[in-house]
């Protein structure tokens, strides 16, 4: 789950849950001591901020970008990281079979230890990186790209691309690991929320659909780059699961697997200990393949208390209204 960004926290990061208090106070002091080092105004810091926040159509829940937008933010990624391109041999074109083929079969059993562990890259999972904050851009949630007939959709927490206002510095960067963007730099060009997200951060609908594009590539479509996860709603609420995302503080993922379980008829909760702040909006994976490394998306990190605490985990269930976020999402 991301930092917090409250009303003291002037780096426009995304706020959190319980998880996320301790780091987000001391990313606050050092965000202050940063201000106070440079001379640099808080009122500046605050102007910053308000550039970063698009309104949108925030009662109907969707941001659309113009043809260009995105592509400075895209710029200032690629020149914080190390290099893009499928030409690092490091990062695998397809997830790592044998780890996975080891790691989860099915049906996917829980983890042992029941922890947050380090786990390799995948190209269809990347984190969300927030460029304009001071220090340059850092990756504060994670998202994960969804089968669409457009091909080029990811899913994500809506508390990860809606404060107060649409975030418009967004870049994801998927299969990302120590510094490198194998596939791309991509940006958004809609999101979509629920209005009751927008109106008063309702934890039932702290869901998102992002549609990207890739500058500088044309009509490139991700999931032709990447490929993708599958989308289910109304799953079973008890399901084996396997939870992925990226710590802020991190260069590759971690994951851990569990059973879900009906927290609320609105709500699923999954016990893995571990997720840290940057994991928000990081896919709940059922059915895995283990000759592809794809599953099924039935929920993200997020929720009740925007995620959760540092034992337990949540997602709004994928039900109805989810579903028809996701419709919305695919059409014009």
């Amino acid at each position: 789950m991301p930092l917090d960004a409250s009303t003291s926290d002037t780096s426009a990061r995304p706020r959190t849950g319980r998880r996320r208090r301790l780091a987000a106070v001391g990313a606050a002091f050092c965000v202050l001591a940063a201000v106070a080092a440079t001379g640099v105004a808080l009122k500046h810091q605050e102007r910053a901020r308000a550039e970063l926040l698009a309104p949108g159509d925030a009662a109907g829940g969707r941001w659309s970008a113009d043809a260009e937008r995105g592509d400075g933010v895209a710029d200032e990624v690629r020149a914080g990281l190390k290099g893009e391109g499928t030409t690092d041999t490091s990062a695998p074109t397809r997830p790592e079979v044998a780890d996975l083929a080891k790691a989860a079969p099915s049906p996917l059993p829980a983890s042992d230890p029941l922890a947050a562990a380090p786990t390799g890259p995948r190209p269809t999972i990347g984190p969300l990186f927030y460029a304009g904050v001071p220090g340059g851009p850092d990756h504060q949630c994670t998202a994960a790209v969804v089968h669409s007939p457009r091909g080029n959709l990811l899913v994500t927490a809506a508390h990860c691309v809606y404060q107060g206002g649409f975030r418009t510095d967004l870049a994801f960067v998927p299969g990302y690991h120590d510094g490198l963007m194998p596939y791309g730099v991509w940006v958004p060009t809609r999101i979509d929320l629920d209005p009751r997200w927008t109106a008063d951060r309702d934890p039932d609908h702290d869901v998102a659909f992002v549609q990207v594009r890739r500058p500088g590539a044309g009509k490139a479509r991700i999931e032709s780059t990447t490929a993708a996860e599958q989308i289910r709603f109304n799953p079973p609420p008890s399901r084996p699961t396997r939870l992925v995302g990226y710590p802020y503080d991190q260069e590759r993922p971690i994951s851990c697997q569990n059973a879900t379980n009906p927290f609320s008829p609105t709500q699923l909760s999954l016990i893995c200990p571990g997720f840290p702040s940057g994991t928000s909006g990081g896919p709940m994976l059922t059915d895995l393949d283990p000759n592809t490394g794809r599953g099924t998306v039935t929920g993200v990190l997020g929720g009740y208390d925007e995620g959760g605490d540092d034992t337990t985990s949540y997602s709004t269930y994928f039900g109805d209204d989810v579903a028809g976020l996701y419709r919305r999402a695919t059409t014009a």
